[in-house]
Parts: C-alpha cells; sequence; structure tokens
C-alpha cells in the first residue's frame, strides 16, 4: 500500500511591522503568507533601543524562522539576525535603512517628542511619513489614514519609544555583510524617504541579496501595491528569487 507523507512544512515566518504601525501594515499579505506556514506577528515592544526589543522577543522564536519585516520592523530584524544568525532561514526587508540616523535629523525630531506628548500625535506621524512620501495615487489618502489609525491606537507613549528606537539604531553594515542568507529587498519606486539607492545600496552589500522595486509605489508598498508585494514574497519565501539580483 503506497503511503503518501505530508511534505515537510516550510519554516515559520515572524512578521514585524515598521514605524508605529501594527498588524493591519501586513494585513493584504497574511492570510496568503499564513495558508500554508505559521505566522508569527512580532508586536511593537515596550523597548526604546534595538537591542531592549530584542531581547525581549527573542526567547519566544522558534528554532528555524524567515523573516519579513518593513521600515523600522527591518532593523529589528537585522539586530535578530545579529543576535541569532543560526535562527534566520531567509530575510526580505521592505522599505528599510541599515545606517543611522544622521545626527542633525535626529536633533530635529526632539520637537516631536513634546508634540506627541501634547495631543499633536497626528501631526507628529505626518511629519515622520508624509503624504508625499507614497505614490500619488487614488488610493493614497486610504494608506495614509490606515497609517494614522495604527499610530493613534499606539499612542503618544509607544511614538516616543519607536522615536529612540530610530534615534539610536546603529549602523546595521557589518551584519548584513556577514548575512549568507536568501535576502530580498523590496522598495517602491516612489519612495522619499528610502530611495531606491539606499535599496541597492542594501541589496549589493548582502551576499545573497536581491532587489524587487514595485511600481507605483511608495514607502508602504505592501499597502500601496498588495498583490504585487504578496506575489513577490510567495515567490521569495517559496525559494525561488526575483528578477533582479544585484552582484
Amino acid at each position: 500500500m503506497l503511503v503518501l507523507r505530508d511534505p515537510t512544512p516550510p519554516e515559520p515566518l515572524v512578521l514585524i511591522p515598521g514605524f508605529m504601525a501594527d498588524a493591519r501594515s501586513f494585513m493584504p499579505q497574511l492570510a496568503r503568507l499564513g495558508a500554508d506556514r505559521q505566522v508569527i506577528l512580532l508586536g511593537p515592544g515596550l523597548g526604546d533601543s534595538l537591542e531592549k526589543i530584542v531581547a525581549e522577543h527573542a526567547p519566544h522564536l522558534p528554532p528555524h524562522f524567515a523573516v519579513v519585516a518593513h521600515g523600522l520592523g527591518g532593523n529589528i530584524a537585522i539586530e535578530i539576525l545579529r543576535k541569532r544568525p543560526s535562527a534566520v532561514t531567509r530575510i526580505a526587508l521592505i522599505s528599510t535603512d541599515p545606517l543611522p540616523e544622521p545626527p542633525q535629523l535626529a536633533a530635529q525630531q526632539e520637537a516631536l517628542l513634546v508634540a506627541a506628548k501634547t495631543g499633536h500625535l497626528r501631526a507628529c506621524i505626518a511629519q515622520m511619513l508624509p503624504a508625499t512620501a507614497l505614490h500619488d495615487a487614488p488610493w493614497r489618502d486610504e494608506v495614509m489614514a490606515l497609517v494614522m489609525d495604527m499610530a493613534e491606537t499606539l499612542g503618544p507613549r509607544q511614538f516616543q519609544r519607536h522615536l529612540r528606537v530610530l534615534q539610536r539604531r546603529p549602523d546595521q553594515q557589518k551584519t548584513l555583510r556577514k548575512a549568507n542568507i536568501p535576502t530580498l529587498i523590496i522598495t517602491g519606486a516612489s519612495d522619499t524617504l528610502i530611495p531606491r539607492r539606499r535599496a541597492e545600496f542594501l541589496a549589493a552589500m548582502m551576499p545573497q541579496g536581491c532587489l524587487e522595486i514595485i511600481p507605483e509605489a511608495g514607502h508602504m508598498p505592501q499597502l500601496e501595491q498588495p498583490e504585487a508585494v504578496t506575489k513577490v514574497l510567495e515567490t521569495f519565501l517559496a525559494g525561488r528569487l526575483p528578477t533582479l539580483v544585484l552582484k
């Protein structure tokens, strides 16, 4: 009698939202990516540095897993990679900057901490993620409304923590250059916060780095062009490489 056994299930997937974002920032991808694998969503955490956030979450992660992360979540993912390099099987970074926050910009952001505490959180978010960072499309206002709602749900205290994490993030190039695992860098063609040249730089520094540029999308490509991003992630997580390899 022939007994058909289920193939080995794919490794779990860890999703890490970005600055002042929650699960809704990956809502279009959750159902498809979780169809055949365990999905673990990392919450925003209570830490005000990458080290503290990873120390909070790392003990609860499985022995091996893939990672998909956006923005600040990408920096958290890189810190996980530094702390547990043998645990991460593959990594996809969306709209992520591996370089430290410029000191002048960090100094300018100090005023936002006061503004957020005094009832001006929406204005602070609009400064950190202006509408012009998204592609000029009919759905831009809808995406921005979701961005604001996620931020208001997390609140001013979390804004302070996340801003401190951004300001204190280290130069992560050394970790990335040593990360010899399948790597996908996703960037929106219209992103003004993390421009294409930074995404190309990030993909080129990694031993197995690949770059996917999403047309008609800005800093939130997974929400602006959800079908395109989901398809690219499905291909990558299945073990196939995207089209553009910067080597």
